[in-house]
């Protein structure tokens, strides 16, 4: 008895919605482990990056600073630090143009934080899959038990036989599709916290990062640590 019932046996006797829904459930799970492999080996990447940044300011020049943070490829702080280099740059150079009514400040400061934010929209990538998987594959693998258990109890009834044999069977059967579907959504969910934690972790570095660099392209100093 035990050999009639489970997967295969569901994949084998089921119909297209059946096989349908078990594709489906496949397809996110192997999506959601995809994002999640490879957005923490990303989110780790950054944080390595955000420790080395503290190098940045025992160099004793922007050229040297700036060389120290590119050694690592993809740096976000090493992005952040040429956009408030050139957006100096080309404040102090540019003459009659609309920004001149902003001080250096002002638009150094537009410049970091247009720069944090395409960092963050970069970083942020990927999550909406995993909010979405985490989402709707528990509802995914229940509409499949509540497919199954129909077909299960339609069978019974042509059959004749409602005992309970006949019903546990079938019945126990289809419940492994809401088992699928946690199975499929836990791992998303658990995933999603914990890339948005280490997300807020890299953000959080970069704000700082960029102002001490508005402080140092502003003044010539960074700001000092109380």
């Amino acid at each position: 008895m035990s050999e009639s019932f489970g997967l295969s046996h569901i994949w084998n006797e089921g119909d297209v919605v059946t096989k349908l829904i078990l594709v489906t459930l496949l397809i996110m799970s192997v999506a959601s482990w995809v994002v999640i492999v490879l957005k923490s080996i990303d989110v780790w990447k950054h944080k390595q990056s955000a420790q080395v940044s503290e190098q940045f300011w025992h160099t004793t020049s922007l050229a040297e600073g700036l060389s120290v943070l590119s050694k690592r490829p993809n740096n976000l702080f090493f992005a952040l630090a040429q956009v408030g280099q050139e957006a100096t740059e080309h404040h102090q150079a540019a003459q009659k143009q609309l920004h001149d009514r902003l001080d250096i400040s002002d638009w150094v400061t537009r410049s970091l934080r247009n720069a944090i934010d395409d960092s963050t929209s970069q970083l942020q990538s990927g999550l909406a899959v995993l909010a979405s998987i985490g989402s709707t594959a528990p509802f995914v693998g229940l509409f499949g038990t509540v497919w199954g258990i129909y077909h299960a109890l339609v069978s019974i009834g042509l059959t004749g036989n409602a005992g309970i044999e006949a019903v546990a069977g079938p019945v126990g059967e289809t419940l492994i599709m809401t088992a699928l579907g946690l199975a499929v959504a836990i791992p998303a969910v658990l995933g999603y916290n914990a890339l948005v934690r280490g997300n807020k972790f890299v953000i959080a570095r970069m704000n700082r990062f960029a102002h001490d660099l508005h402080a140092y392209y502003v003044t010539g100093a960074r700001v000092s640590k109380p």
